[in-house]
């Protein structure tokens, strides 16, 4: 069985085009089969971007997809933005992507952290649930390594998908985290990279 976390060589491509609009711009986006929500801009994710704060500095899009969040951030906000994915496929659609939007993104294929060197001052997540706990709890356990001082982790998860857990987790790798959305067994943490004292 093929997933959208995994390369697979074997699917047959299907392109197709899907536009999103956030904050008055309209984004146009090539996805394919293999990918996640490739028919459409997934409800989490449109969720993930209306809570963001204003953000500023340095963006990581972890596990990128065909590039949504992290180029249109690049586009409304002007981030120094870079995306990552663990399927080449992925990675691929994305530099397609942010050519096709103008957006000014690094693209890195990384099995989570694992090609990411630097910090940021935000880290986006749209967690790859059907990956396991495993792979999804290595990405919170890292991610604090890869935020500066004060930085945020933003993810949003559903409470089918354990947003109980996710929450007990976060806060044991951070000491903080905020539900800055909580609707309809919908949830957006945040997470804040406290400076010790």
């Amino acid at each position: 069985m093929s997933h959208y976390f995994l390369p697979d060589d074997n699917l047959k491509s299907k392109q197709r085009q899907v536009s999103y609009s956030f904050k008055g711009k309209t984004f146009n986006f090539t996805t394919d089969s293999g990918v996640f929500s490739k028919d459409h801009v997934d409800y989490a994710t449109g969720l993930l971007l209306a809570n963001l704060p204003p953000l500023t500095g340095s963006l990581l899009d972890m596990g990128c997809g065909y590039g949504c969040i992290g180029i249109i951030l690049a586009k409304v906000w002007g981030l120094d933005v870079t995306q990552c994915d663990v399927n080449p496929n992925a990675v691929n659609l994305t530099e397609l992507n942010r050519e096709s939007n103008s957006a000014d993104t690094a693209v890195i294929v990384s099995d989570c952290f694992d090609n990411i060197t630097g910090k940021f001052d935000a880290i986006t997540l749209n967690p790859p649930i059907h990956a396991g706990k495993a792979v999804t709890y290595k990405m919170y356990d890292e991610s604090i390594e890869h935020l500066n001082d004060n930085g945020r982790l933003f993810i949003v998860t559903l409470k089918k998908h354990g947003a109980e857990s996710t929450y007990k987790k976060l806060m044991a790798v951070y000491g903080n985290c905020e539900a800055i959305y909580k609707k309809k067994g919908y949830y957006v943490f945040c997470c804040v990279k406290k400076i010790l004292a």
